[in-house]
């Protein structure tokens, strides 16, 4: 029965009791967030952004007590006169208060005080809401009290987080706020949106909080909004190729607190010897890379932003996407991380600050900060809603705040001389349809393939890599005194480093790599770790190269081609690799190369085809490539990856099947495809050991030694001219 059903008395009883039992639901969370916590955690303040979980609970309860029962409940008296100066938190026309810097100073009250303290509030609270004098401005000041204690639920679990980061034991919260896995490790798709004259802001009808409002008309460029948040992954190939060391990618502002306080990663994150760790509420655990990132400032998704070549939503366009229907393809929109947007925080027009101390809620602090957009895991359940404001000064790093990425929606412009284009449109021309696999390896497909090499079924790494570790003596035994180790694609350089380690006598390391965040990084690693090594880089595609850098110049080579990325050539591209490696080489070099070697299909497909679908978010990346940086229209859902083992020509094919007849327009070329046909990506050539012997005797090289490991077998070849 509903309350529409009763007469109005008994309609007013019913209301009362659903809101006694809204008010003492969100008010028992409070004290469940609160209970993993001693009194010793609930009285610390970790810096003054911050405040102790006590004071929390307190301020709350205060809030209540001074908006609601004093003005209202006959006969009230107040729990301690005194509470008034120490939990007031911001409202002048209440009169001075306890400085917040200084709220962990507080020893007194205890936390068991202000457990009394909640519990006189709640039951006369209990008394006010039965009562007769139940006016719209009591339900409304009920409303806002409630809102206003869920978000000091969130406020406390961030104090709390940053509390225990400053602890050496990395003490773990105990209740799980935050959700595990690992995310969205497929490719962002950027959904467009037609943008136009649009409504934002909340209506009249329901609870908002008061700079959500009045709903009011925005005019929007056409845009574009990433599906999903930015992940751990990504940032980390932010980070390794230097974006918290250029400055060009920041706002001044950003760039001086980056440099003031040392910024190299997101809040609470650590560099260990084995990757990056993060502390969160469950304690400090390795960073998953499929995660949305969080802790990041404004300034670092602005940073970020640029370094991608696109940049943050304004909260407009975060709104309109967000309320389109089925939000328009949209995910992670609340749950996960809060989300900046680049709009400072402002009044709507016709905003008007409200009278009295609760007009203080919002109005005063529209300037200097940012709007955020969404909700993070922190949130308490049904707290947000599509017109949502949240907002933090721009530096600020210990909010669960995140980045999600927005483009303009206009046809991008991509000159007609750019080599992918050209590899692009020539590939998807041909019959039957194909892209050239050298562009799997932007920033996320890099992070991609480092996730691959991980996975059970991908045995090709740590085969090479122990064989590797095996054998290096005796290559360093072949490698004489002051050579200068070339490494073509020179990729995570995990393997290198076993050379180099082994061969103290190489003199210098050129590494040769297409892309150059990848080469930046690499060579940036290399030389930490190695400083008395030359290092000179050479971006160039690897296939191509005609000459070694001069600081390297005139010196005994060595080439390394190891990863079995020779198998990515026909036999006869890869003879003519190797030819033109030995031209670059010079007369008297050795080269280093490693080739899978052919196997039973029940071994290679898994490791082509993975049960997690890492490969195929890697093979569909491709297509976010064309998408991101050409301004193709691939619709990434319609594709599906394939891996096959071609017996005839020894080879593990990888393919993109289309699921559906649909077309693709990229450059103003419109590409049909059919039900089941294919782009073909790679191919992964297998090769017995006398196969590989005879492309290397027509290229000009001897076979010097070979090395094979048990199964699954893997060569390592030494080569000399």
């Amino acid at each position: 029965m509903s309350p529409d059903d009763l007469h109005a008395s008994e309609a007013v009883e019913v209301s009362a009791a659903q809101d006694l039992e809204r008010y003492q639901a969100i008010r028992r969370r409070t004290e469940a967030l609160a209970a993993p916590l001693s009194p010793e955690d609930q009285a610390a303040q970790s810096m003054a952004d911050a405040s102790p979980t006590k004071w929390h609970r307190a301020h709350t309860t205060w809030f209540f007590e001074t908006f609601l029962l004093s003005p209202y409940l006959a006969g009230y008296e107040v729990f301690d006169p005194r509470f008034g100066y120490l939990f007031n938190s911001y409202y002048e026309t209440l009169g001075a208060r306890q400085p917040r810097p200084a709220r962990g100073m507080l020893t007194r009250p205890s936390s068991a005080e202000v457990g009394d303290y909640r519990a006189h509030v709640d039951a006369a609270m209990a008394r006010l809401l039965h009562g007769a004098l139940r006016s719209r401005e009591v339900l409304e000041r009920l409303n806002l009290g409630l809102a206003h204690e869920e978000q000091h639920q969130e406020l406390l679990l961030m104090d709390i987080l940053h509390l225990f980061a400053q602890s050496p034991l990395d003490p773990a919260y105990q209740v799980e706020t935050g959700r595990r896995g690992q995310g969205a490790l497929d490719p962002e798709r950027f959904v467009s949106f037609e943008g136009g004259v649009v409504e934002i802001g909340a209506g009249e009808a329901g609870f908002a909080f008061d700079n959500e409002r009045p709903r009011h008309k925005v005019y929007l460029a056409p845009y574009q909004l990433s599906d999903r948040l930015v992940t751990n992954g990504e940032w980390i190939a932010f980070i390794e190729a230097g974006g918290y060391a250029k400055p060009e990618l920041w706002l001044s502002d950003g760039w001086a607190r980056a440099v003031e306080e040392g910024w190299q990663a997101p809040l609470y994150w650590r560099r260990a010897q084995d990757g990056w760790t993060v502390m969160t509420p469950s304690g400090r655990r390795p960073v998953e890379p499929g995660e949305p990132v969080s802790h990041v400032s404004y300034y670092e998704a602005a940073a970020y932003a640029a370094w991608s070549g696109r940049r943050l939503p304004t909260e407009a366009e975060w709104e309109a996407g967000a309320r389109a229907p089925g939000a328009g393809g949209l995910r992670q929109l609340h749950g996960y991380v809060w989300q900046w947007t680049s709009s400072s925080y402002a009044a709507y027009p016709g905003f008007r600050a409200g009278t009295g101390a609760l007009g203080e809620y919002n109005g005063k602090f529209m300037v200097n900060q940012m709007v955020l957009r969404g909700g993070c895991a922190a949130t308490p359940p049904g707290h947000t809603r599509a017109t949502y404001r949240n907002f933090f000064h721009p530096e600020k790093r210990w909010a669960f705040a995140g980045v999600r990425l927005a483009d303009d929606g206009k046809a991008k412009e991509v000159p007609a001389d750019n080599g992918f284009l050209q590899d692009v449109l020539s590939g998807l021309s041909a019959h039957p349809k194909t892209l050239p696999s050298k562009y799997f390896y932007d920033a996320e497909g890099s992070r991609l393939f480092e996730a691959i090499c991980d996975l059970p079924e991908y045995y090709l790494t740590r085969t090479e890599t122990a064989l590797l570790r095996e054998i290096a003596p005796e290559i360093a035994a072949r490698i004489p005194d002051g050579a200068v180790l070339v490494e073509f694609g020179s990729g995570a350089s995990v393997k290198t480093r076993i050379l180099l380690d082994a061969a103290p006598q190489l003199s210098a390391y050129a590494p040769i790599d297409i892309s150059q965040s990848a080469l930046d990084a690499a060579a940036v690693s290399i030389k930490a770790s190695y400083p008395s090594l030359t290092v000179a880089p050479l971006v160039d595609d690897f296939t191509q190269a005609l000459r070694l850098p001069q600081a390297v110049a005139g010196r005994v080579a060595v080439g390394f081609f190891p990863g079995s990325t020779i198998g990515n050539f026909p036999p006869a591209q890869a003879e003519d690799f190797l030819r033109r490696a030995g031209d670059l080489l010079g007369e008297g070099a050795m080269m280093v190369v490693g080739a899978d070697v052919a196997k039973s299909a029940q071994v290679l497909i898994p490791a082509y085809d993975d049960a997690q679908g890492v490969t195929a978010a890697f093979n569909l990346n491709i297509l976010a490539r064309v998408d991101r940086e050409l301004g193709g229209d691939f619709d990434l859902t319609a594709f599906a990856h394939q891996a096959v083992w071609n017996e005839a020509d020894s080879r593990v094919e990888m393919h993109l099947v289309s699921r559906k007849v649909q077309s693709v327009t990229i450059s103003g070329q419109v590409f049909g495809f059919a039900v089941g046909e294919t782009i073909h990506t790679e191919n992964s050539y297998k090769y017995r050991p006398y196969a590989f012997e005879a492309i290397a005797r027509r290229a000009g090289w001897s076979v010097s030694r070979k090395w094979e490991s048990v199964e699954p077998g893997f060569g390592v070849y030494a080569l000399t001219r």
